[in-house]
């Protein structure tokens, strides 16, 4: 199927999850949270995994809605833990309603994904239980561990990566060896694809950190600078603290300091430090690196590579991506 197929037949799949049951108060939050859209990579890449092995994406339907209804469900824990006004350009729960109701909801996400999971193929089960309860708390331990950065201003780029690869790449990687399971995948082809999945995913973290120096405000649908402006621990960042020297180095730190500070300034000053760094250059270089280390992986598939274009097709989209 094409990938507009795969992505409508999701849609439509997901609509049909009856989140209108008692007590309203704890599902109606969930409804919402589901109902902002987003890129539904996740389950995509699932359903796209799945068919390349049996070419029949509806074995790993209930996997994938498994996958983002867990994926939503981090965001909304995220989204109290950042204190977050809005996601998608709507209001994010814990504001739409309140912390308590968003951290309840967001626990029943969590139930009812696995609750998804459990009416998989039952010959799949075991291996897919794991896969999913092994990611969820990798899941956690990078997200532990970006929390962990905000109070430390000596993290390292080994540091970083790894943490990115465990709040965002192995979800998007377990998506895809999910898909691969379901689809009767032997374990060394469902193992290459999940290393794909990891290339791609720290990547398309990268592209995010850039995106939010160097990306478009129209494009991104989010203020330009909101991680500079917070201190975010960014590849960006890192290497600035790491490589910036004399003044640079002062006027970094100055301003990473700062309780109070006029935004605009604050951006431009040091997107000014990381430009003198050529720090835009070689964060794109980073990414090729993970990006080809992703591409060889996906070529030792033993499918034709006419069969897993779609894949190379949304590397590339992932790489170009302008928001």
């Amino acid at each position: 199927m094409e990938t507009k197929e795969l992505q409508a037949l999701f849609e439509q799949e997901l609509k049909k999850l009856n989140w209108n049951i008692e007590p309203r108060n704890l599902y109606t939050p969930i409804e919402y949270m589901l109902g902002l859209g987003g890129k539904r990579i996740r389950p995509l890449t699932t359903l796209m995994a799945c068919e390349l092995f049996s070419g029949d994406p509806m074995r790993a339907l209930k996997p994938a809605l498994a996958l983002e209804v867990f994926h939503n469900f981090t965001l909304l824990h995220d989204d109290i833990m950042d204190r977050a006004d809005m996601r998608r350009n709507q209001p994010t729960v814990h504001v739409k309603w309140n912390d308590n109701t968003a951290i309840l909801s967001g626990d029943a996400m969590l139930i009812k994904s696995y609750q998804l999971l459990e009416q998989s193929n039952p010959e799949m089960l075991p291996k897919l239980l794991k896969l999913f309860s092994k990611t969820a708390a990798e899941v956690c331990d990078g997200q532990q561990y970006d929390m962990d950065f905000e109070s430390r201003n000596d993290v390292s780029v080994s540091e970083y990566i790894e943490m990115i690869r465990l709040k965002t790449a192995v979800l998007l990687a377990a998506a895809m060896k999910i898909g691969a399971i379901c689809g009767g995948a032997d374990d060394r082809d469902a193992q290459y694809l999940y290393e794909f999945g990891i290339g791609i995913g720290i990547a398309f973290q990268l592209k995010d950190d850039l995106l939010d120096v160097y990306g478009d405000t129209k494009d991104f649908g989010k203020a330009i600078g909101g991680d500079i402006c917070c201190n975010k621990k960014t590849f960006l960042l890192i290497n600035a603290i790491n490589q910036s020297e004399g003044e640079d180095k002062k006027e970094l730190m100055k301003w990473l300091s700062k309780k109070n500070f006029d935004r605009e300034e604050k951006v431009t000053a040091i997107t000014k430090i990381y430009n003198k760094l050529h720090l835009r250059q070689f964060t794109e270089s980073k990414m090729q690196e993970y990006y080809s280390q992703a591409v060889d992986a996906l070529r030792k598939i033993n499918k034709a590579e006419a069969d897993k274009a779609g894949f190379y097709q949304l590397a590339e989209k992932l790489m170009r991506r302008i928001s």
